[in-house]
């Protein structure tokens, strides 16, 4: 058998390989010291290979073609970020002017607000100098209406002349009080006046207090006597307070008592300012007449009298007692201020009545009117005693009086001194 050198059949399978494009596995070779040598050739990957040569020229155009489009697809994309950021910056001017704009509307508004708190506070100065102006037009008018009855009044009063001046540097201080109207002394102050100029009937007459600048109409008793050791002295009372019958109600308000109210012919209370007026232009003495539901009649008298103005709450001054009952008054009521029922004092609420009240009273004669003497509380509100009381009389609260009167007059009075 002939042997065939293994070279020879390695070049041979090389041949066909190359030919033919078979893979042949593996390749034996005998070594000349008689060993075998194996040879063996990797094949190509199939996918590293193009077996068609036109399929693959149609990938890469159009990986080619895609990847253009990729391109254009970023050129587009940076085309559209600019926009937007141009957008964006356009937007941020419009918030940066809206933001100006909302500043100036808030100074705009603050300024407004100003503005309109500024017209509040003129507006409430004007309606304040509007209710001055109102206030100061409703007192001329008022100043013209005492007038008009003043001379009513010194028509009717002929021994009565009042001049009507203006003010000038030249007046004393007392005549600066009461610029609006200077009376010269010959117009009577109170009713002993009227007395020493020889009126002896009891009646309505005009006086002029002298710290007053208008006249006032009072209730003049000409009759009632004050006998002393010494001497007795009738008449020149002015009167200031009288209780007859409950005709009138004296559950009244601190106006009412101010300005007074009533009849002057029947009940009434003349008003703390024209009391006030006249117990302070001199020294005056109180005189009070009692009378209860049996006719028994009593009186007492005190020395010293007098009310301050409003601004001390018309406070009481009275002393000096004497009379015919035991003293109710003084020593109780001395230096208290004078209340009403809508003053906030609950004696005044209790008493239905205005008075100088002290815890509460001792003595009342702006009480209710209640008849037959003994009574029992019938107001609303609180209770306890509320009637005309002069507690020495039956010493009690509950026993209230038929009639009641308070008069006043110069604590010099003599009758001897009249014509």
């Amino acid at each position: 058998m002939e042997k065939t050198p293994w070279p020879d059949m390695g070049r041979e399978w090389g041949r066909r390989w190359s030919v033919t494009g078979e893979e042949p596995a593996e390749l034996h070779m005998m070594m000349e010291n008689g060993m075998c040598r194996l040879v063996a050739t990797l094949p190509q990957l199939d996918e590293q290979r193009c077996p068609d040569m036109f399929r693959c020229t149609d990938e890469v155009s159009y990986w080619l073609h895609e990847n253009e489009d990729r391109k254009q697809q970023i050129v587009t994309l940076k085309e559209t970020i600019s926009e937007l950021q141009e957008e964006l910056r356009n937007h941020r001017h419009r918030i940066k002017v809206l933001e100006l704009q909302s500043e100036e509307r808030n100074h705009l508004n603050i300024s407004l607000e100003q503005r309109f708190h500024e017209l509040e506070v003129h507006y409430a100065e004007a309606t304040t100098l509007l209710h001055l102006q109102g206030t100061l037009i409703l007192d001329l008018q008022n100043q013209l209406h005492n007038l008009t009855l003043l001379m009513d009044k010194v028509k009717r009063s002929p021994e009565c002349f009042i001049n009507i001046v203006r003010p000038n540097p030249l007046m004393s201080a007392q005549e600066a009080l009461h610029p609006d109207i200077q009376h010269v002394r010959n117009c009577p102050i109170d009713c002993a006046s009227i007395y020493y100029n020889g009126v002896r009937r009891s009646g309505l007459y005009t006086v002029v207090p002298s710290l007053a600048s208008m006249p006032v109409e009072v209730y003049c008793d000409m009759d009632t006597d004050v006998r002393c050791l010494l001497f007795a002295s009738g008449g020149g009372w002015t009167v200031i307070q009288r209780r007859v019958d409950g005709s009138v109600s004296f559950d009244r308000s601190w106006r009412d008592y101010k300005d007074g109210f009533g009849d002057l012919h029947s009940e009434f209370w003349l008003g703390n300012e024209h009391i006030h007026d006249l117990s302070t232009q001199g020294d005056y003495s109180l005189r009070i007449h009692l009378e209860d539901w049996s006719n028994k009649h009593k009186h007492a008298l005190y020395q010293s009298f007098s009310v301050d103005d409003e601004e001390h709450q018309y406070r009481l001054h009275v002393s000096g007692f004497s009379g015919t009952v035991q003293d109710s008054f003084s020593w109780y009521h001395d230096k208290q201020g004078f209340s009403t029922p809508d003053s906030g004092n609950i004696c005044a609420e209790i008493s239905h009545g205005g008075w100088w009240y002290n815890q509460c009273f001792y003595a009342n004669l702006n009480g209710v009117y209640y008849r037959g003497g003994h009574y029992t509380p019938k107001g609303q509100g609180p209770l306890g005693p509320d009637g005309i009381v002069w507690y020495t009389w039956r010493d009690s609260d509950y026993y209230s009086l038929r009639k009641v009167s308070m008069m006043i007059r110069p604590r010099s009075f003599r009758s001897r001194l009249s014509p």
